[in-house]
């Protein structure tokens, strides 16, 4: 098992003139830290299996173990929401953004046929739920999303839960709109930056945008370690040393789910996927994109553990599902 010099540096963050500064981030040592070496070994023989390009697990702000290679910039695919919902909360919180407003309050349409007046009545807050009720056509959606899409009109907005790109990338629309910002700068500048990030740069993300939507998409490409300080902002509550970077409030209702998926026990808050609290405790929750990209962090086992994929090495990419046992495997393992 090889300990990454990555995270031999815990990233505490000094804000002198604006810029950031690093110092270093401890390394555990798994065995002095009560963690069992068999199970630990167990998760790693089973995940390198699976072939991800990099894995990262990450205790108590310590770095319990790695493999593949942590530095490398991956297309996180769908984590892109989880990453626009923590600017979502900064917005919010600075009275930019309103969650009440609706579709037609801010004037936010589509190419023909174009949103329908009940279609309009959708608000920001329905769209994070993915409840919005709009099942136009969406940029960046895979085949399974394009099967699965309801018809236009078919539910009310705010009734039904559907995994619908048109409201996440209309989320993108309106939070430029409204903050004026570029996504991708404003993450730089809002939360990348702050936490120490070492890897992301506003050109690690572009917009795409297809025929159908006037809407695009904006995929990221994010490092492992860079992931693992994102996880860990949520795990401590948004904040990053001692500095609220995303507000607490945010962080606990982005993570509350609002509706029940066909996950298992899973639930959907605002773009993060929630994990049922009678089986990983209170706040569990995890960011997840096509082909087995995740950030998830475990508060009672005070956990974040990262998983990237390279579909261009791993074609069929690794289930959700698989993850998920590894993360079972990896929370019994902990002290």
């Amino acid at each position: 098992m090889r300990f990454p010099g990555w995270m031999s540096t815990f990233v505490v963050v000094l804000f002198m003139h604006g810029v950031a500064a690093a110092e270093p981030w401890p390394t555990a040592d798994p065995k002095a830290s009560g963690w069992s070496m068999q199970e630990l070994q167990a998760v790693e023989e089973a995940s390198k299996a699976l072939k991800p390009a990099a894995f990262l697990i990450v205790r108590d702000g310590k770095t319990v173990a790695s493999w593949g290679d942590v530095s490398a910039k991956i297309n996180v695919a769908s984590v892109r929401k989880s990453l626009l919902s923590a600017l979502y909360g900064i917005a919010v919180s600075e009275g930019r953004i309103d969650l009440s407003k609706s579709l037609a309050s801010l004037g936010i349409d589509d190419k023909a046929p174009g949103l329908t007046d009940i279609e309009k009545t959708a608000t920001v807050r329905d769209l994070l739920m993915a409840r919005s009720g709009i099942y136009h056509p969406a940029a960046h959606e895979t085949k399974d999303m394009k099967r699965k899409r309801p018809e236009r009109g078919s539910h009310a907005p705010g009734s039904f839960w559907f995994y619908n790109n048109w409201d996440f990338n209309a989320l993108g629309s309106i939070y430029r709109k409204l903050t004026g910002e570029d996504i991708f700068q404003s993450f730089e500048t809002r939360i990348a930056r702050p936490i120490g990030m070492e890897d992301y740069v506003p050109g690690d993300g572009h917009y795409v945008t297809e025929a159908s939507s006037e809407h695009p998409a904006y995929p990221f490409s994010l490092s492992a370690r860079d992931a693992a300080r994102f996880g860990q902002l949520y795990l401590n509550g948004g904040t990053w040393a001692g500095r609220q970077i995303v507000p607490a409030a945010w962080v606990k209702d982005s993570t509350t789910a609002y509706s029940w998926t066909k996950r298992g026990r899973q639930g959907y808050g605002y773009m993060w996927w929630v994990l049922p609290a009678e089986q990983w405790g209170p706040g569990a929750a995890y960011a997840a994109g096509f082909g087995g990209q995740i950030i998830a962090y475990v508060p009672a086992r005070k956990l974040v553990v990262v998983q990237m994929v390279d579909l261009k090495q791993t074609p069929k990419g690794i289930r959700t599902s698989d993850f998920l046992k590894l993360l079972k495997q990896i929370a019994a393992a902990a002290p």
